[in-house]
C-alpha cells in the first residue's frame, strides 16, 4: 500500500528497499533478470545502537540517520531512491467497497469522507492513501479499496532519516504488506506452491513476534506477541557480565563459552518454540481454522541453526526458515553463503525493493 511521495513511477529508476527495524537498518537491491526473475544485486544490515528506534517509532534521528549512510556506502550503488516502510500499528488501514467505474477525483472524495469518519485525527495531520484491489467478492457492479493513513509526523520522520542520510524516499509502503510479497516468493517453494494450505509466516525480531496467517495470499490472522531475540542478549549479559553490544557482537560472532549451547541458547529456543505453539492456539481458537500446514520462520531469531526443527518438534507442523532469494539470481558479489544466513531477516526489506517493480 504505498503512500507515494512523488509522481514519479517507482518502476522507472532503480530503487533500494530501505527496512529500519529496532535493532538494525537493512538494504537491498534487486533488478531484472528476465523471464519475470529477480536478481539481487547487493544488500547490507547495518546494525543500530540500542534504542535508537522503540515501538516502532524513530527516537534518535540522528544515529538512524548515521546508521543509513554507513549501509548505503558499503553496499557502493550509485542508486539513491528508496521505498522505505511504516509498521502496521502506525498505519490505519480499511476496506471500503465503492462504485465501480469512478474517476480517480471522484473516488479521492469518496475515500476522504469515508476516512473521516473512522480516522480518529483531523484529516489535515494525516498521510491518506488508497488502492484499488479489484472486483467486489459480492458484487460484480462495485470494486474494493483499500484505505491507509497514518499521522505525518510519522511519515516525516522516515522521510527525515533518509534524507538526513542523503537519499531520496519514493515509496512509503507499510511493514506487513512488504514483508507479504516477500512471503510470496518462499511460498512459491513450498509443495505445489502453497495452494489451499494455510501457512503462518512468523517474524521473530528483537523485542516482537509478528505471527500473520495465510491461505491462498490472503491474511487471513494476524497477531503480535512480545517475545524476541533481545531476550536472549539479556540472558549473555547476566551469565557473562557482558554489555548490550558486546553480548550481541558475540552472539552473531558465536565467540561465546562452551555451556552456551545447553545453559541458555537450548532454553531460549525452547521458549521460542513455545510462543509460536501458543500464537497458533490463539489463532484456533479465534477463528475457524484447527489446522496450521506450514511454519515459515522469518525475522533475526530464525537465522538460528535447528531453529526451525525445533519449532517443528514443539507444534507438529513442518517448519521452513525463509529465503526470499532462493531462486533469485545473484549478482557476482553476493556471498551465497552469508545471504543464506541473512535471509530470514531481509524479508521487509527485500518487500521494498520489489515495489519498483510495481505498476
Amino acid at each position: 500500500m504505498p503512500i507515494d511521495l512523488s509522481i514519479l513511477n517507482p518502476k522507472a529508476r532503480p530503487l533500494i528497499g530501505l527496512d529500519i527495524s529496532s535493532s538494525a537498518v537493512k538494504m537491498v537491491e534487486l533488478s531484472d533478470a528476465g523471464k519475470g526473475a529477480f536478481r539481487i544485486e547487493r544488500y547490507t544490515i547495518e546494525p543500530l545502537p540500542r534504542e535508537a528506534v522503540a515501538d516502532g517509532n524513530i527516537v534518535n534521528l540522528e544515529a538512524v540517520a548515521e546508521a543509513i549512510k554507513r549501509a548505503w556506502k558499503r553496499i557502493q550503488t550509485p542508486t539513491k531512491f528508496v521505498a522505505m516502510a511504516l509498521p502496521g500499528a502506525a498505519v490505519i488501514t480499511k476496506k471500503i467497497i465503492v462504485p465501480a467505474g469512478q474517476r480517480e477525483t471522484e473516488l479521492e472524495m469518496l475515500v476522504e469522507s469515508e476516512a473521516n469518519q473512522y480516522i480518529p485525527f483531523a484529516l489535515e495531520e494525516v498521510n491518506l492513501d488508497f488502492q484499488v484491489l479489484g472486483q467486489s467478492p459480492g458484487s460484480p457492479d462495485d470494486v474494493e479499496v483499500l484505505i491507509a493513513a497514518s499521522r505525518k509526523e510519522k511519515v516525516e520522520d522516515r522521510v527525515a532519516v533518509a534524507e538526513a542520510a542523503g537519499l531520496k524516499p519514493m515509496v512509503m509502503d507499510v511493514e506487513s504488506y512488504a514483508a507479504q510479497s516477500a512471503f510470496e516468493l518462499v511460498e512459491g517453494q513450498l509443495p505445489e506452491n502453497g495452494k489451499n494450505k494455510v501457512i503462518a509466516l512468523v517474524d521473530v525480531g528483537s523485542n516482537v513476534m509478528n505471527v500473520t496467517v495465510f491461505k491462498n495470499d490472503q491474511a487471513v490472522y494476524s497477531r503480535e506477541q512480545a517475545f524476541g531475540g533481545y531476550q536472549l542478549t539479556q540472558d549473555i549479559m547476566r551469565q557473562y557480565g557482558m554489555n548490550a553490544d558486546e553480548a550481541e557482537s558475540a552472539k552473531r560472532a558465536s565467540t561465546l563459552p562452551e555451556n552456551y549451547e545447553s545453559d541458555l541458547l537450548r532454553p531460549f529456543l525452547d521458549n521460542l518454540a513455545l510462543e509460536v505453539s501458543r500464537a497458533l492456539q490463539f489463532f484456533f481458537t479465534s477463528t475457524q481454522f484447527n489446522q496450521v500446514d506450514h511454519i515459515v520462520l522469518a525475522g533475526g531469531c530464525a537465522v538460528i541453526s535447528g531453529v526451525d526443527e525445533v519449532v517443528a518438534g514443539r507444534t507438529q507442523v513442518s517448519t521452513v526458515i525463509a529465503n526470499p532469494f532462493a531462486n533469485m539470481v545473484l549478482a557476482s558479489r553476493i556471498k551465497p553463503k552469508n545471504l543464506a544466513a541473512d535471509a530470514p531477516s531481509l524479508m521487509v526489506a527485500c518487500g521494498l525493493a520489489m515495489r519498483r517493480f510495481d505498476e
